[in-house]
């Protein structure tokens, strides 16, 4: 599709600021459906006698923020691409001063500059929505949980607890309590996709393989929209960040080949945990670490490429739709 207009859209939590591009024309509406329909019909009446489908509507991928926008455009079908806020920044020429009609304006520019390779984007179903947010809750109380834990040891050791059971008791309460929160956020999730057919397909053919638990198998179907937005693993290995890249320039430069900090890092700790597991349960890998290791390869870039092994093979599953075979 040729998108001949471009609509810019700064989303904050309250209110969006749109503008429209080729005109002076910015406006201010509420951050809900009502505000949404009010910016569509402000917008035709400054693009008129257009296609709507030749209207492309930009704006920042921001969360919990932007996603009633991106539901509402789609559900009425009208395109619209969620942009990572670190691309739009980097795209950017020098620049001074900020506001919100600024940071519309730029989107949209952004959008007709890159209108050659810009594609619309697509949400994903309401279960892989909801799973998204199930998983975001759950990792956040999973790292509470560690701070109380690694607090509690430290205490422990330092203050002892002959003197602080009421402390400790705290402490004890809080875990106890996190635990019971994160159990019944997996029986949650595991409900979400029993629900779905697609979704459980994929999830049982993941954990067909050892070392893939519920949790990673529920992150890669929400990272993947389930194992359809990235055409290969390879790509997904860069949007993880753990696809190498070179570091070179002309003579002078000759940096290491190594992975790129922009990177999912929440399925990449997974995925690296996943890796540590094979090492130890998995004969084939570990054989494989070890002996790359005593060939003199660094132990964290041969962990790097179990991780791409271990994403190779999910995907593999995936494409031929059955489950992982052990060798007899």
């Amino acid at each position: 599709m040729k998108f001949t207009n471009f609509v810019g859209v700064d989303v904050s939590k309250l209110t969006i600021d749109a503008h429209v591009r080729g005109s002076n024309a910015s406006k201010t509406f509420a951050n809900n459906p009502k505000g949404f329909t009010a910016l569509l019909i402000w917008s035709k009446k400054l693009i008129p006698d257009v296609d709507q489908n030749a209207i492309l509507i930009c704006f920042e991928h921001t969360g919990m923020y932007s996603i009633k926008l991106a539901i509402h455009l789609q559900e009425l079908n009208i395109p619209f691409a969620m942009i990572s806020p670190l691309e739009i920044k980097k795209s950017l020429d020098m620049h001074r001063g900020k506001s919100d009609f600024i940071d519309a304006k730029r989107k949209a520019n952004y959008a007709w500059l890159h209108r050659d390779d810009i594609k619309p984007s697509v949400l994903p179903t309401k279960s892989i929505l909801k799973l998204q947010t199930l998983l975001t809750l759950r990792d956040r109380l999973v790292r509470d949980r560690g701070g109380f834990e690694a607090t509690c040891k430290e205490q422990r050791l330092s203050l002892g607890i002959a003197n602080n059971a009421e402390m400790f008791e705290v402490y004890q309460s809080m875990i106890g309590h996190l635990n019971t929160q994160i159990k019944s956020l997996d029986a949650q999730i595991l409900s979400v996709i029993d629900s779905d057919v697609s979704l459980k397909k994929t999830y049982d053919l993941l954990t067909s393989m050892k070392g893939i638990g519920p949790v990673i198998a529920a992150n890669m179907i929400t990272s993947t929209h389930n194992f359809t937005r990235f055409a290969s693993w390879r790509k997904f290995a860069c949007y993880i960040g753990t696809a190498p890249f070179e570091h070179m320039s002309g003579t002078s430069v000759r940096g290491k080949t190594q992975v790129s900090h922009l990177a999912n890092k929440q399925l990449k700790k997974l995925l690296h945990l996943a890796a540590i597991s094979a090492i130890i349960h998995n004969k084939e890998l570990r054989a494989y670490y070890l002996r790359r290791v005593g060939q003199g390869k660094s132990k964290m870039s041969t962990i790097n490429v179990l991780r791409n092994k271990i994403l190779a093979r999910m995907f593999a599953l995936i494409n031929r739709q059955s489950g992982y075979e052990y060798a007899a």
